[in-house]
């Protein structure tokens, strides 16, 4: 099991950019599949972005599409999400997870599905 770190978040107004990182400590996290997941205040957690072991297959929910990019380095162990023309909907808390298996487009963004998570960083955006 991984330990998971986040850090990046603040407050920006609209149209504003933030860049999430997510430092993880373990072994082999090279081989872990990583997702960004959000949960709003009095709503469920929502996954935000997923990327495989490689990096070489990125997933994104529709409401971050076009805006989001998720990405890792596995040589530093460290995930990012760089946040683009945020929106007041996209405030919430930020968390990130790992799992050892792989996903699908069916799987990534369901919660259950990893096995370790991160405290969270808030990101707040004001019109």
């Amino acid at each position: 099991q991984l330990q998971l770190v986040e850090s990046g978040g603040g407050s920006v107004q609209a149209g504003g950019s933030l860049r999430l990182s997510c430092a993880v400590s373990g072994d082999r996290y090279s081989k872990y599949y990583m997702a960004w997941f959000r949960q709003a205040p009095g709503k469920e957690r929502e996954g935000v972005a997923g990327i495989s072991s490689s990096a070489g297959t990125t997933l994104y929910a529709d409401s971050v599409k076009g805006r989001f990019i998720i990405s890792r380095d596995n040589d530093k162990k460290t995930l990012y999400l760089q946040m683009n023309n945020l929106k007041p909907e996209d405030t919430a808390m930020y968390s990130c997870a790992a799992d050892p298996f792989p996903k699908s487009t069916g799987s990534w963004y369901r919660p259950e599905n990893y096995r370790s998570w991160g405290q969270g960083t808030q990101v707040t955006v004001s019109s």
